[in-house]
């Protein structure tokens, strides 16, 4: 891909987590490692469908990641979610993850994930989302 194509592209969905990668999240090399990178994607998936099911959800799955990049530790990175499918009891959401650079010049995508989640009850039972309005 060419800087001019990369610079096209832009986040799809809404904005539901934004945070810097810290010092925690380094790997021996001083890169973001990307096991970070994905609780924190399964965690904007989540807070997406406890939005959409107005209370407690449970991951079912978690679709498969490809890095584009490196990231620096001191990225700021953003988690745009989008709801591909709401079924009975289920959400499938995909979740993009943006990153700008700790200078803040350059936002590129970092990597993207299809999650499923459920709504469940408080004693964890699953239960049927609320109607959409």
């Amino acid at each position: 891909m060419t800087t001019s194509e990369d610079q096209l592209l832009t986040p799809e969905g809404e904005l539901s987590l934004q945070l810097p990668a810290g010092a925690e999240a380094v790997n021996m090399f001083g890169d973001v490692y990307g096991g970070w990178v994905a609780s924190q994607l399964v965690l904007a998936s989540e807070i997406r469908a406890g939005q959409e099911a107005r209370g407690r959800v449970a991951t079912v799955s978690v679709g498969r990641m490809g890095f584009m990049s490196p990231v620096m530790r001191g990225t700021v990175l953003s988690f745009y979610t989008r709801i591909l499918e709401r079924g009975h009891s289920s959400l499938r959401i995909q979740v993009e993850v943006w990153g700008r650079c700790p200078d803040g010049n350059e936002l590129r995508k970092v990597t993207s994930a299809e999650c499923v989640q459920v709504a469940i009850d408080q004693q964890g039972h699953i239960r049927a989302l609320p109607e959409k309005g």
